[in-house]
């Protein structure tokens, strides 16, 4: 009998757990859901920029004219929206940049007037840079005999 004296205890002894129950449920789904609507709104950020895919071909390289033609072969098209800037390179040195877009599949483009040109060298890499706002990507690359 007295274990059941100890149990039952009267309305106004008792704990306030309701309400402190409802406080934590309210305080839990307001720092969810600010962990949530962080999560969510950061991933915007870390969106990056990606590079148009197409097929690039480096078809011919003149050492003496100082002249590289590549070939769009299929895939995104260059337009001025997604590309800054299309440029060739040999070893590392300007060899010049596509002066009008877009550059669309089937086409074949030949750049010169670069500050470097192309070296006589007997391997000469040459690289087709793609560069968007925020990063570049090499789209094509050739080791030829320009000697």
């Amino acid at each position: 009998m007295k274990l059941q004296n100890l149990l039952d205890t009267p309305d106004d002894e008792r704990a306030v757990s309701p309400v402190i129950g409802v406080i934590l449920m309210v305080t839990i789904t307001v720092i969810l859901a600010a962990v949530i609507g962080t999560f969510v709104l950061g991933l915007g950020d870390q969106v990056q920029e990606t590079a148009p895919q197409a097929q690039i071909t480096i078809e011919n390289v003149d050492a003496s004219n100082d002249e590289v033609t590549f070939a769009h072969n299929g895939g995104d098209q260059f337009t001025e929206d997604n590309t800054v800037d299309i440029r060739v390179t040999a070893n590392g040195g300007d060899v010049g940049t596509v002066s009008s877009y877009p550059v669309r599949a089937g086409d074949e483009i030949t750049v010169s007037g670069g500050s470097d040109g192309v070296p006589s060298s007997s391997d000469t890499t040459i690289r087709v840079v793609w560069e968007g706002q925020e990063r570049s990507s090499v789209l094509a690359q050739r080791t030829v005999d320009t000697s």
